[in-house]
């Protein structure tokens, strides 16, 4: 089924919609029949075991609305592709753990082959440099939206609003193939809220889910910003579409080198736990980062609009109201109890999150 540009994105988020609100009770079957749960334990203290494969569900929806509106063909079947291998590799993550070096090789080989497709960063930079930025992107991304899987609604929510950002750049600068990809995953997201807001969470992302939302979100932004209007400055654009795991990585990076506590550590020390003490609900918080990744893509939007030197300036002040962020949520007051405070600490101390965490 075809349709004009103007109708793509309603008809794409209503069929990924329609068929994730299907496909995640049948996941959740199946996940019952084969036994694939995320049983509490160490710091993930859930309430009870829960089902995994909310990846697929999410996948599901959002390939039956790329189909519908007329499967694309070429250089963005390589981008299908590659998020179909990333599923699959989170998914058997989820399952039987694999070495994170595996993980960031395949997250490399499927920049890489973006890049062949023509589909990497292209900022006038010289071939090198935009080889560099693209596998950068795509695994920093990759793993960023996977590090913001650890409460409910936290990763859908932004991978939904993000998705929505790049699907509204793309229409506008009239790209229906982008757009038939953007909102049929905005869709799959926003329906798998419907089981992943429950009280409690009635099924979870897993590695699987949060690798495929992160790689489309990172993929289609850099697809999109070769169409933007304002240059090099494209960039810019694209990271405010992906604002908030990258704030959120960020932030815990910092924090945990202030605090002499290991990156690769697990840990209660997350935006979305921090925000946790003062909404008290994951769904407040949810509701919260949607909002706020709202506003960072209405920003991209009105950027890409007005030029490159308005745009730029948005960005520095984003920054800067970033940094400040940053700053004020590593203070005491936003440390939940239990965090880790430095690496003897981290031996003795149970980082154990409250009760509606996703650990992804």
């Amino acid at each position: 089924m075809r349709v004009s540009t103007e109708l793509t994105a309603a008809v794409g988020f209503a069929i990924a919609g329609a068929v994730s609100l299907v496909a995640t009770p049948a996941a959740m079957a199946m996940a019952r029949r084969t036994d694939f749960y995320d049983r509490p334990r160490d710091y993930r203290r859930h309430r009870a075991p829960t089902p995994f494969l909310g990846g697929a569900a999410v996948l599901v929806g959002f390939l039956a609305a790329a189909i519908a509106l007329g499967a694309p063909d070429g250089r963005l079947l390589v981008l299908l592709g590659c998020a179909i291998g990333l599923w699959l590799l989170g998914t058997i993550d989820d399952r039987t753990a694999i070495a994170p070096k595996w993980r960031l090789l395949a997250e490399a080989f499927a920049a890489v082959a973006l890049i062949m497709a023509g589909l990497g960063w292209s900022i006038d930079g010289g071939d090198a440099l935009d080889g560099v930025l693209s596998v950068v992107w795509i695994v920093g991304l990759v793993n960023a939206f996977n590090l913001m899987d650890n409460l409910d609604g936290a990763c859908a929510g932004v991978g939904c609003v993000s998705a929505a950002g790049i699907g509204t750049l793309a229409a506008i600068h009239g790209q229906p193939a982008l757009t038939g990809l953007a909102f049929p995953l905005a869709g799959a997201c926003a329906a798998f809220l419907r089981w992943n807001l429950a009280r409690p969470a009635r099924i979870f992302l897993g590695d699987g889910g949060s690798m495929l939302v992160g790689f489309l979100v990172a993929a289609l932004a850099m697809a999109v910003a070769r169409h933007l209007q304002v240059g090099a400055t494209s960039l810019l654009a694209c990271a405010l579409l992906a604002g908030l795991p990258i704030l959120d990585t960020t932030l815990v990076s910092v924090s945990r080198l202030r605090r002499g506590v290991a990156l690769v550590t697990g840990g209660r020390d997350h935006l979305t736990h921090r925000l946790l003490l003062a909404l008290g609900s994951p769904r407040r918080v949810a509701a919260a980062l949607a909002v706020t990744q709202a506003t960072l893509c209405a920003l991209a939007i009105a950027g890409d609009r007005a030029g490159a030197t308005v745009l730029a300036a948005l960005s520095i002040v984003t920054v800067l109201v970033a940094l400040a962020a940053i700053v004020w949520l590593d203070t005491a007051r936003w440390r939940p109890n239990g965090i880790a405070i430095s690496k003897r600490s981290l031996r003795t101390t149970t980082d154990s999150p409250p009760v509606g965490v996703d650990p992804g």
